[in-house]
């Protein structure tokens, strides 16, 4: 697929996607947020994607923001309108793939930004990136899955107090709050997504995939996630992947997934 604000390449079993608006700190606008949704589903359905990697282009920046240029005059329906297509389209999407998604944060990731990357399931981040929610200095709150998926990574009070000030946090801030999973020098961090996904596609893509529906089923209203896990353990032993697992380790060798 040929994009506009979008460079897409799949190596090693892992798609790469970066966003590529260096101009504007590769600002979330409209036709962004599609493509990338576009991109994310056609990598889903790739049965060569294991893994896939997000990041923007530069070294400025990971995502600075939405574009605010483009909502600046709307009304309160078409403000709700907004958050919840980008809801849909993109940051429930990403949350919801059974495709494991990383969020290789090189730099500012604000707002819109740093939505996007709370949506993915894992994030890496260069010690000269800068993280927050600025959102309330601008009159708005975060709309894209902000005040909840903050709140489940680093606890109420540490996200109302990021909300509330708008402050920047840095990297090594946020990875002993748990926003991220790991920190490394701008120049090691596409090395150490790609050292996690190559870890990853190496294990049972259809366990994995189980594994993403039942830890999501544990943020999902009305959902009981112990029972989620219950069916999701239970489909696993009707995969290849379940008999070549077990096989290979009672046969004492590397196990060879076929993702089925």
């Amino acid at each position: 697929m040929t994009f506009e604000n979008l460079l897409a390449s799949v190596q090693n079993n892992i798609l790469t996607i970066t966003i590529n608006r260096p101009d504007k700190l590769n600002a979330l606008n409209k036709n962004t947020i599609d493509e990338l949704g576009q991109a994310l589903v056609a990598g889903e359905k790739d049965t060569l994607v294991k893994v896939i990697v997000i990041t923007g282009s530069g070294q400025k920046a990971f995502v600075a923001g939405a574009d605010i240029s483009e909502f600046a005059n709307f009304s309160v329906d078409q403000g709700k309108a907004l958050s919840a297509e980008g809801h849909n389209k993109l940051f429930n999407l990403i949350q919801n793939l059974t495709t494991p998604v990383i969020a290789a944060i090189n730099g500012f990731s604000l707002g819109g930004g740093l939505e996007l990357a709370m949506s993915c399931h894992i994030r890496v981040a260069s010690d000269n990136a800068k993280m927050g929610l600025p959102e309330v200095s601008l009159g708005v709150i975060p709309g894209y899955g902000g005040t909840q998926r903050l709140a489940q990574l680093v606890g109420k009070g540490k996200a109302l107090e990021m909300i509330m000030t708008a402050d920047l946090i840095t990297a090594n801030d946020a990875l002993t709050w748990g926003l991220v999973n790991h920190v490394t020098t701008p120049d090691l961090l596409l090395t150490k997504c790609y050292e996690l996904a190559e870890k990853i596609s190496s294990r049972s893509s259809v366990a994995i995939a189980s594994a993403i529906v039942a830890v999501n089923a544990n943020y999902e209203d009305g959902v009981n996630g112990f029972n989620i896990e219950i069916e999701e353990f239970g489909k696993c032993f009707g995969t290849e992947d379940f008999k070549e697992g077990t096989s290979a380790f009672l046969e004492k060798r590397k196990a060879n997934f076929s993702g089925k």
